[in-house]
């Protein structure tokens, strides 16, 4: 097993949680440490608790989450789905910085110190069960991460009922989530300050900040794309593809293929983390899409762009997915099978962009090169209505 691969899956790995997992990736932490270190530009954190991959820019101490070269769509938390999630959740944190490891605490402390942070920012009223509902997928999240753990009772209970109380323990993992950037973020207004800031940063040190962002692109993303044939990062990837294909594959396995205006790190079948494909009924019809779209282009109906993308009006994309619906909704799934055209449109989108195969700018659909990487058909007596 692949301990590299562990840790790019995981957020973290924790002895309490899982005391086998963790032995077995510390041991390994002297064969990758290098790579990790020179290659990608991240910093493995590795106590007697808790081993962690600081997937950021080396001079960003403490920086969470999972930094590739550039902020993606599909990036974030996947059981946020709002920013107030994020807003309880930054709230959490700061509670549990305040406090020692393994000190407990009731949930009514911890909500009063939501509301007392929050309110210049948001309205608070745990009487809305759409607000205890809210804070509990938090908690439920942390739970999760063993940020905190349940010591008496069960944080479901106080989305059914507001008063309900818990009593939690901190665990003293927080301090290895908690941000600290090493600059003054007050003015910052989107994700693309943080972005810019960063590779500002690297400029003095030109030539290593590209090689962490192609790393990072290849390792962290479903694709790197460039626009231009002149392009630095690309045309360190094409210069240096033996060596780049060296060491991802004697650390993670895998092969490196660099298209024209694409380049991809493919995985072997036991891959790790979420991958595209998977067994699932909607990467199945993407599949199908990627394939049909690819027989259009062989048979001269649609074109194919300098930089390898086919651009289609929204109306054309949606109509070629309704007629691929229907062309094999008896191989469907009864939920995808029944599903209202609109609901199977923006799960479609949705997932076509969190994959990096779809970039919508107005009215138009851009498929991107990836669509033309991979492709899947049911079986010949299948089509033949022969099959199941």
């Amino acid at each position: 097993m692949n301990e590299l691969r562990t840790l790019l899956e995981e957020f973290w790995i924790c002895r309490d949680a899982d005391k086998e997992e963790y032995y077995r990736v510390r041991r390994d932490v002297p064969n990758f440490q290098k790579f990790v270190r020179e290659q990608m530009g991240w910093k493995l954190i590795h106590t007697e608790n808790l081993i962690k991959l600081e997937k950021v820019p080396a001079h960003a101490e403490g920086f969470m989450g999972k930094i590739p070269a550039h902020a993606e769509s599909y990036m974030g938390i996947a059981e946020f789905t709002e920013i107030r999630y994020y807003c309880l959740f930054c709230a959490l944190l700061m509670f549990l910085e305040d406090r020692e490891e393994e000190e407990q605490f009731l949930l009514s402390e911890l909500i009063d110190y939501v509301e007392t942070q929050l309110k210049g920012f948001m309205q608070i009223d745990w009487t809305s069960f759409t607000q205890r509902k809210s804070l509990v997928r938090v908690l439920q999240y942390l739970e999760k991460l063993h940020v905190l753990r349940v010591y008496e009772g069960s944080s479901e209970a106080f989305g059914q009922e507001a008063g309900r109380e818990v009593l939690y323990e901190n665990t003293g993992y927080s301090k290895y989530f908690a941000t600290s950037f090493p600059r003054d973020i007050s003015g910052y207004e989107s994700w693309q300050d943080f972005e810019k800031a960063d590779f500002e940063e690297l400029s003095q040190e030109r030539g290593q900040g590209r090689v962490h962002r192609v790393y990072r692109q290849l390792v962290a993303c479903p694709a790197f794309y460039w626009e231009e044939n002149d392009d630095a990062d690309a045309l360190y990837l094409k210069n240096q593809r033996q060596w780049v294909s060296r060491y991802l594959g004697e650390n993670l396995g895998g092969r490196l293929d660099i298209h024209k205006n694409a380049a991809f790190w493919m995985l072997e079948e036991d891959a790790f983390g979420a991958v595209h494909p998977r067994d699932a009924m909607l990467p199945e019809a993407v599949l199908l899409f990627c394939a049909y779209i690819q027989e259009l282009l062989e048979a001269g109906r649609l074109e194919r762009q300098e930089n390898e993308t086919v651009i289609l009006e929204r109306d054309t994309f949606e109509a070629f997915w309704i007629e691929l619906r229907d062309g094999w909704k008896t191989a469907w799934s009864k939920e995808y099978r029944e599903m209202d055209d609109g609901r199977l449109l923006e799960n479609v989108r949705r997932y076509m962009k969190d994959w990096m195969l779809l970039r919508e700018e107005g009215d138009l659909c851009i498929l991107l090169p990836a669509v033309g990487k991979l492709k899947g058909y049911y079986p010949d007596d299948f089509q033949k209505g022969t099959g199941a």
